[in-house]
């Protein structure tokens, strides 16, 4: 090699090494959930460098003050001297006095398992990065490394969708991209398959599991994994390019762990107290499903309004209801053609789902973008004041799967049918990754399945809040949709209490017969018709003893004040939905062809 390329190739590698920002994460203390975390910022020319805490986290909308817990905030330059620091808001850390080079070290404070923040502790450092590092945003565009010290002691091993570079040190190419990549340090078990496309391409599924089981139940559920994302392909025909070849499920079902899941570009978290032991090997698969299912639906299939994702402010998106809520239609009924619950199962698990959004009072409100534009309000959002979400919101999860199940009834009327349809928004849109917007999907249906219908469907259901015919949608494929209108409802949640009252435990419903009668949350029902409330059965049942159409005295109290109202008793709203008895060969077909496709 000449000399000239040798020497350039050195300043090129000198250059591009200073160019990168640099972290460093170290667990000494995890017993008290504490991180010891540093970070090396080259090349700066601001001379105020601000680097910051995110508020949000990717898959998630509402903000996250993640800065509360970061303390032993110091800050030097190149050559060790300490620099000055000064706060202009809660998320910020402003330095000056530098000479190019920033170093920065502070503490972390971790101790919630889940899909959105950190816990450190002796069982494992599960990270989600906006909640674990600082970052410089004029930076965003650099690349970055990280370098992970696993406690050794404990037996921990890394796991990421981070490309690796050496040893302990993984890379991200920017910013969005590292703060997209969720890292778990364990004694984790791990299995592996591949999958070979029709083109030949081979792509890896990694699953991951931190739990207190067995070698044995581990193999099992991979099992299930298998099934479950063979079945989530079969839908988009293939699996997404995912960008270093594998796709990883980070799994924590553990003790100290909260409830969740979330969705990453080439990896997701699944967290859960319940072990493969203890129903887990079951009740743990519909977070897997739905989360895989994102590696489309959300990751590569995007809503324009999420793109770039904002650290700094709540991210609002009008398309939650497809991005979340179509994901949400496909979460159980994957699980049904990959043969992991019956048909009788998924038909019968739809009804909480239907009954939620069918008798919600909140469709007045808004139409499923305007639900969907709630979610910074409701996602994983904490709030102090009391909220009337009983009556006013449903979740674009659940809006967006019942719509999703219509969506795919009306196609399947007309010899389509939704897998179909999602393969084309994938092809379309997902993988070019061009991001879509409301407009762009009510196009792709017309395209897919003529403009009157596809026209018809978005202004009645999606631009408004207009509800599908259930009923005629569900008999052509054998599914029967029923209520008991002899059945009383009183249009509350009430618990009785060991004084024997009856206390009001949420808002009651718009239109309900509680809420006619002017009884509402925090009210404790004292006599019904003059007599004490029952001590041997709920206050439901109690109701339901009532014929339809009753009107109760109702005796309460309101602040400690004797107050008294009456109450007519309405039809239960709730249906139930089972599959239907004898249904006929052409139903029968119809049903086959939506709940076991290959068969």
């Amino acid at each position: 090699m000449k000399p000239l390329l040798l020497l350039t190739i050195l300043f090129l590698s000198i250059s591009s090494n200073a160019q990168t920002n640099s972290y460093t994460i170290s667990f000494e203390n995890a017993v008290h959930h504490e991180a010891e975390i540093t970070a090396i910022f080259p090349e700066v020319t601001s001379e105020i460098f601000s680097v910051r805490m995110s508020r949000t986290s990717p898959g998630r909308y509402a903000l996250h003050e993640f800065a509360k817990n970061i303390y032993a905030v110091k800050a030097t330059d190149g050559q060790g001297k300490s620099l000055t620091i000064k706060r202009p808001n809660p998320y910020q850390w402003d330095i000056s006095g530098h000479d190019g080079t920033v170093n920065i070290s502070y503490t972390l404070f971790a101790d919630r398992a889940d899909g959105t923040y950190s816990q450190i502790d002796e069982t494992h450092a599960h990270l989600n990065m906006p909640a674990t590092f600082m970052y410089a945003p004029e930076f965003s565009e650099r690349k970055i490394t990280v370098d992970f010290n696993p406690r050794e002691d404990l037996n921990w091993k890394i796991a990421t969708q981070l490309p690796l570079v050496s040893n302990t040190t993984y890379s991200a190419d920017d910013l969005q991209y590292f703060m997209d990549s969720p890292t778990e340090l364990s004694n984790f078990g791990m299995r592996e398959f591949e999958v070979t496309e029709a083109d030949g391409k081979k792509k890896n599924i990694r699953f991951v599991l931190h739990h207190n089981g067995t070698e044995a139940e581990l193999d099992t559920y991979f099992e299930k994994i298998k099934k479950t994302v063979l079945a989530e392909k079969a839908v988009f025909g293939e699996l997404a390019n995912f960008d270093y070849g594998t796709y990883t499920f980070l799994a924590c079902y553990i003790p100290n762990a909260s409830g969740d899941g979330m969705e990453h570009r080439n990896s997701t978290i699944l967290t859960n107290t319940r072990s493969l032991a203890e129903g887990g090997m079951e009740k743990n698969m519909g977070t897997v499903s739905h989360e895989f299912f994102h590696s489309w639906n959300v990751e590569r299939i995007r809503p324009k309004s999420l793109e770039p994702f904002n650290f700094e402010e709540a991210n609002m998106s009008g398309e939650l209801w497809f991005a979340e809520g179509f994901t949400s239609y496909y979460t159980n009924l994957i699980l049904c053609r990959a043969k992991l619950i019956t048909d009788q199962e998924y038909v019968e698990g739809i009804t909480g789902t239907f009954n939620y959004v069918w008798n919600s009072p909140a469709r007045q409100f808004f139409n499923p973008i305007e639900m969907s534009y709630q979610a910074p309000f409701v996602d994983a959002a904490t709030s102090v004041d009391p909220v009337n979400r009983e009556n006013t919101f449903i979740s674009y999860y659940s809006y967006g799967s019942i719509l999703g199940l219509a969506l795919d009834l009306s196609l399947r009327e007309k010899g389509l049918n939704l897998d179909d349809f999602m393969k084309l928004v994938w092809t379309t849109y997902g993988k070019k990754e061009i991001p879509y917007t409301v407009k762009n999907l009510n196009e792709s249906l017309n395209t897919y399945a003529g403009k009157e219908f596809g026209d018809a469907f978005f202004n009645a259901y999606i631009y408004n809040g207009n509800m599908p015919d259930y009923t005629t949608l569900f008999k052509t494929v054998g599914v029967a949709l029923s209520q008991q209108a002899s059945v009383a409802n009183f249009g509350a949640s009430v618990t009785i209490n060991a004084n024997l009252q009856g206390e009001i435990r949420r808002n009651t419903t718009i239109g309900s017969p509680a809420y006619l009668g002017g009884l509402d949350k925090g009210d404790f029902i004292t006599k019904i018709n003059g007599q004490a409330l029952p001590s041997s059965t709920s206050f439901e049942d109690y109701i339901k003893t009532f014929p339809v159409g009753t009107e109760l005295t109702i005796d309460f109290l309101r602040n400690a004040e004797p107050q008294k109202t009456t109450v007519k008793l309405a039809s239960n709203p709730e249906y139930s939905i089972k599959l239907a008895d004898n249904p006929s060969k052409k139903t029968l077909k119809n049903r086959t062809a939506w709940l076991n496709v290959h068969e």
